[in-house]
This record gives C-alpha cells, structure tokens and sequence, in this order.
C-alpha cells in the first residue's frame, strides 16, 4: 500500500479497538516468566555448551601474541576460537568497529576471543587463561582536549544557516552565550546482549537480543560471509533495549562462530562490563548555544554549535537537529563538529541529537527567559512557530507545542512557581519548579505483515516486528482487531521472527506507528479477499463488525470467508512525499517540581508532569508506560548518569550497575502523564506519531531549571551531581 495522500475516514477511526486502554497481552507470559527470552531460548533434546568472551585490555594498539594453550587444556573447554584460526571478518553496514577483533585493536573490551565449555562457569575460568600480549598505542580519550581538532563530519547536512546570524546577534538588544554540556552514557537496559546460534548444515539459526530483524539477518550474513538466506533470526521478547540493540553487536557473531567451531549449538551473554566498553553509548557533547531576541521576546538570532567525538568512520552526536525546527527565528545557524576518539563506539540511545541536544537547549530557553523578565513557559509560547524555520513554505503537519505548555502550566500549578529563585522553602529543602519543551520528530519506515484468517475466525498476524518493552504485541493486535471486527482475544500476534514479512523494526520511536500501519494495509488486502470470498461487489460500504461482514441488509459471518483452508494478504505500507511537503514532528511539555537539601545539596524529584502532542495514541497504558519510563531516563540524565572516561587508559570505569547509577519509579514519588487529544493524517492511515522518546526529551532540562528555581544555582555541565551545587547554595539559617 503505498501512503501518499492524507488519511481520511477509515476503519480505525471508529476507536471500538484502537485507542482504547487494553492492558498488554503479553502481560500475563513476562509476569508468569513464561516469555522466552534470548538467553533462555531451551529444546530438551539440545546439549548447549556456553562461550564467554575475552576482551581486550587496552584501548588502542594490536596484539602481539595471544596464547590460548591453557584455556584450551581447560576442564570441559570445547573450543578457543580466535581470530587467528577464523581469518579476517567482514563488517556490517552498520557497525563502526569490527564486532570480533583482529590483531588491531579499536577500542576497550573489543571482542578478541571467545571460550566455549561445557557450561558457564567453565567457559569463564578458561577465558581467563587466555594471555595476550599487546603493543599499547597511546589514544585520545579527552572530548574537551580534542576539541580543537574536531572536523565537519562527511554527512548530508551538518551545518546549516538561514538569514544573518552574526548580524542579527549583534545587533540584538538581549543576548546569551552559554556552553553546555552532557557525558557519555550508557543505556543499562536490564537484559544485557545475549545469543544462541545452532548449524544445520550451512543454515545458521540465532535466538538474540534485537530491534531489527532485517538489519541483524544482513550484517550477520555479511560479516560471516554467507547467504542472508541461510540465516534465520528469532526475537520473540527483548529485554530493554534503548537503540543498544538496533544493530548487529558482538554476542551474536561470536556465538555463530563458535557454535561452528563446536559443532554444537553455543550460548554467548556479554558480562555487564561489555555494556558499557563493548557494545555502543550515547557520546559526551560540547555545545554552545547563541540566542538574541528583542525586548518583546521574539528571537532574532538563533545559533547551536556541538562537538562530539567517534571512532574513525563513526558519526556526531546530531544534538543541534531540535534547534532548526522548535522555535521561530529568522537568522539561524547550527553547526556539528566531529572529533576522533579511541573510546568505545558512539552510536544511538534513545532519541539521539534530541535527548542530549534539548538536555542543552531549554536551559538556554529558561535562561533568555530571565534576562528578557519573561515567564519560561511565556517565553517559549511567543516564539513558537507553525512552519518549519528553515523553509517558511513548509508547515508542519501537526504542531500544538503552545497547547501542551498550557495544559501543562495550568494543572502543575505553574502559577505558584516562585520568580525569585532560592525563594521557596520546606524546613530544610529548597523547593523549585521547572520547565522544558519536548520535541522529536516523527519518522517513517517501510513496514510489512502477513494477516491470516483460519475457520475458527481467529486472525493471525505475522511481523519481524519487535517488542521492547514498548507494547507491539497489543496494539498490532488492536490494529487487527479493529480492522477486521473481531476481538482482541481472537487475533494471535507473532513476531520477531525473520522467516516474517520485514517491518519497521523499534527504534526511533518509528515502530508504533510504522508497524501498525503495515499491519493496517494487510488487513485492508484480506478484507478485500474475504468480500470478494463472501461475494461483496461493493467494498466501499463493508463493515466487519462482531465477526460478521456487512453492506446494507446483507450479513455474514467472517468464518465463511476463510472457509476449510482459510485465507491469507501480506502487504507493506510504502510512504510517499508527505514527509517531504509537510514537516512531522511531535512536541510536548514537561514539567517538574524538586527539592534541594541546603545543607548537602542532595536532590529529590517531587512531582513530574508530562503533556504530550503525538497524534492518534493507539494505547494509553502502554503509550503512559513509554512515557514514564521515558520521564525517569530524564531523571538519570540529569542527575546521576555518567560514564566516567579514565583519560589514561581509554575506558569506562564505571561499568556496571553498582556504579552506573540510574533512578527508579521509586525515585519519583508522583508522574502524570497527559495525551493532548489529536490525530495527524499526514504521518500514516493510523493518524499516529511515536511517543517512546518524546517522553525523554527535554527531562533533564526540566529538572536542571527546577534546581536553578530552588536555589538560584545554575549547573550547565551535567550530571547536576550535589558538588556542583553544594557550594553556592544559600547559607543554612
């Protein structure tokens, strides 16, 4: 089906299914444990022996020598695969450093061994028998010290400019010059990298961990050097994920190669630590925000500069993207710069550029509200905007960034915020209120399915689709259900599968929308089949209602269509150019209130508030569980999550869970979430956006100004730790 003028009037629009808050299906099997995950993947009938990876010591230089005699005289050792005994690998598209090492090494933790035993423990005791002896070649680990050799990455767009900034900043009555900035962090997501990988001849099944199907299948079968259709992917569940798990990491490659040398099938899980130096994080930026603006408020001048850093062929950090579209301004400019680092591979965490960029831009926002005497919410309400800054020709699709800072203004209690900062207080606690726009934007991917019917009127759905955590199963299941007249009870999803039609995958808050929409135009085709089987001659008036077609007078069951051999439409939902003529994005607001504690500057989150703009929500329980979630990540940016870079030797120290500190839901005793009431034709027949990483974007900020509101002091370099701020604050009376 191919999408390329607005929705109108469809079958999903009678919201009987869709829309509705229908708790997750697979609730019941990850509460029970009965959802297999990839590591618990089990046939009684298998013996599987178990593989655990050595990773490089140092983090930047090659490996003279690697002696693997002891490992492999090791009890219960199977196999010691290197890359001596396999040769050079190739890489995937998408991978910026090779996922099993060679005798160069790129980066800390890169995989250059894996130790297979008859079970874990053994695997493990073997692997450190391992000895390799490396030529250490000194690294640049230091994003501030690299910062001068920073270059204009090779990619479409990474500057751009509208109008005269120079001349419109100086001549502009108000001004701020500020430079922020974020650390690198991890995306500690609770199951951590794990595959299976069993032969049968030269067909290669893998049981993992992934997001996208599609891309795991091809990078694997490019890496290994075989047919893409001798390779099978299974990810039924996943566990958190965050955009870690979006391309081809090192567990699934070295459980293949392992499993072939074995002959066995062969379990890999990477430790903790290999989350953090092994696989990808969400790299430190430097960014300097320029805004002039005339005593009306109105801005003139707008300009976002960011530095980060990569390994050699990797990519920015785009966190200036959010600046060319959230607020007017004639005179503009953004600018990235990328620096070549030896840390680890940066690459997406959930919603890249925005996350991090409006970590830095809404505390710009608050601070131009201040020198201009504006109210935050007032300021960023004068200078929103309902075409696209850089191209005024170009609307937006669907744009109420102004509803969701009122909505949201009016029930947190905006209006009791104190104007004077350090002015509130609650025995020994400074307590303030803070603001922040959210904004990411609404993006399309191609997305297909298989729909089938069987004689018991029960619709089964087929996708590669998958499910984080995020609700896939259930609202494929609604989108189904509504489309077809059946309850949700009758349709049986599978996914994560790639014997399925390819879809949109999850990430980039994309797969909701994508997905559904994929599934939307398979239904279409078998409703189309079932009329024609039921001898409808006019489709334009057909409901499928209560498992019955109807037109007019005439009815019949939905099961007389399927009849003894059932019946079956595979389609995909193809975009055309809407994107083109009409900006897509979505917005919201968010809204926290914290306390300080003056004596030890220890803070606590209060109350959140998130308002929300993202067309058709298609589930409020689990889009307000995206949203939660998404709100507490904001937490931990803001106040505690930092990969500490030892500059030395060019790793992460902090590597685990003990030490790698985020919040939890009992961190914040109070979250609400709002869902402005909207649909965007534009964006697919569902009339949805995403919602995942909206909820993420903007937090940090949010908090950051409340602190600044509690106790008059402002922390620009995040995390905002209780040193940054415990020496400014008021004096203890």
């Amino acid at each position: 089906m191919k999408f390329d003028t607005p929705a109108t009037t469809n079958p999903i629009d009678q919201l009987k299914v869709v829309g509705q808050p229908i708790h997750r299906i697979d609730g019941p099997l990850k509460t029970t444990g009965r959802a297999v995950y990839a590591y618990e993947w089990h046939d009684p009938n298998t013996r599987y022996a178990y593989g655990h990876v050595v990773g490089s010591a140092i983090a930047k230089g090659r490996i003279r020598s690697m002696d693997v005699t002891a490992a492999r005289s090791a009890p219960g050792v199977i196999a010691v695969v290197t890359s001596d005994g396999i040769g050079e690998l190739k890489k995937g598209e998408f991978n910026t450093a090779k996922l099993f090492g060679g005798t160069e090494i790129q980066h800390y933790h890169q995989a250059i061994a894996v130790v297979v035993a008859e079970t874990f423990e053994e695997a493990r005791a073997a692997a450190q028998l391992v000895k390799v002896d490396y030529a250490e070649e000194k690294g640049v680990f230091d994003l501030a010290a690299a910062r001068d050799t920073a270059v204009k990455p090779e990619e479409d767009e990474p500057d751009s400019a509208v109008g005269d900034f120079d001349g419109a900043f100086s001549a502009a009555v108000v001004k701020l010059d500020q430079t922020y900035t974020t650390p690198d962090q991890s995306h500690a997501m609770m199951e951590p990298h794990a595959s299976i990988a069993a032969w049968n001849g030269d067909e290669l099944t893998v049981w993992t961990s992934s997001q996208m199907i599609d891309w795991w299948r091809t990078d694997l079968a490019t890496t290994l050097g075989i047919d893409k259709e001798k390779v099978h992917i299974m990810s039924p569940f996943i566990g958190g994920g965050f955009g870690v798990k979006l391309f081809l990491r090192s567990d699934a490659v070295l459980a293949a190669l392992a499993a072939r040398e074995a002959k066995r099938p062969v379990k890999v899980a990477l430790p903790r630590p290999f989350l953090m130096n092994n696989t990808t994080h969400r790299p430190a930026t430097i960014q300097r925000i320029r805004i002039g603006a005339g005593r009306d408020g109105k801005i003139t001048a707008i300009a976002h500069e960011s530095w980060s850093g990569d390994l050699p062929g990797g990519g920015p950090e785009v966190a200036v993207q959010q600046t060319r579209l959230l607020y007017a301004g004639e005179n503009r400019m953004t600018a990235m710069r990328l620096a070549t680092l030896d840390l680890p591979e940066g690459n997406a965490m959930r919603a890249p550029g925005e996350a991090p960029g409006m970590m830095a831009l809404e505390i710009a926002m608050d601070e131009m509200a201040e020198k201009l005497g504006l109210d935050p919410v007032e300021f960023r309400i004068i200078n929103d905007t309902q075409v696209d800054p850089e191209k005024p020709e170009r609307p937006f699709s669907h744009r109420d960034l102004v509803g969701c800072l009122r909505t949201g203004a009016e029930r947190f209690g905006w209006q009791e915020r104190n104007k004077q900062p350090g002015g509130r207080r609650d025995g020994n606690w400074l307590v303030g209120l803070g603001v922040a726009s959210a904004f990411r934007n609404n993006l399309l991917v191609p997305s297909g399915a298989r729909v089938r019917l069987d004689r018991e009127g029960v619709v089964s759905v087929e996708t590669d689709m998958t499910d984080i955590g995020t609700g896939s199963y259930t609202i494929i299941a609604q989108t189904a259900a509504e489309m077809l007249g059946v309850p949700v009870d009758k349709v049986a999803v599978s996914l994560g599968d790639s014997r399925f039609p390819v879809s949109s995958g999850s990430g980039g808050q994309f797969g909701g929308n994508c997905s559904t929409a994929g599934v939307y135009a398979a239904c279409v085709k078998l409703r189309e089949a079932a009329a024609q089987k039921l001898g409808f001659n006019n489709a334009d008036d057909l409901i499928f209602a209560d498992g019955e077609v109807r037109s007019g007078d005439r009815r019949m069951p939905l099961t007389e269509a399927a009849g003894d051999e059932g019946l079956v439409a595979e389609d995909s939902i193809e975009f055309g150019k809407l994107a083109e003529t009409h900006q897509q994005s979505t917005f919201g607001a968010h809204f926290v209130e914290v306390g300080v504690d003056v004596a030890t500057g220890e803070t606590r989150i209060r109350r959140m508030l998130a308002v929300c703009a993202a067309g058709r929500i298609l589930n409020p329980i689990t889009a307000r569980s995206q949203v939660i979630g998404a709100m507490t990540m904001g937490v931990g940016g803001a106040l505690s999550e930092e990969l500490v870079v030892d500059k030395e030797r060019g790793f992460f120290v902090n590597h685990d869970l003990a030490a790698y500190e985020v919040p939890v839901h009992a961190d914040i005793p109070h979250q609400e979430v709002i869902f402005l009431d909207e649909t965007d034709p534009t964006s697919s027949p569902m009339k949805a956006k995403g919602i995942a990483e909206l909820g993420l974007c903007g937090v940090a900020a949010a908090v950051a100004n409340a602190i600044y509101n509690a106790t008059g002091v402002r922390v620009r370099d995040y995390p905002i730790t209780l040193d940054k701020l415990i020496k400014d604050l008021p004096e203890l009376s």
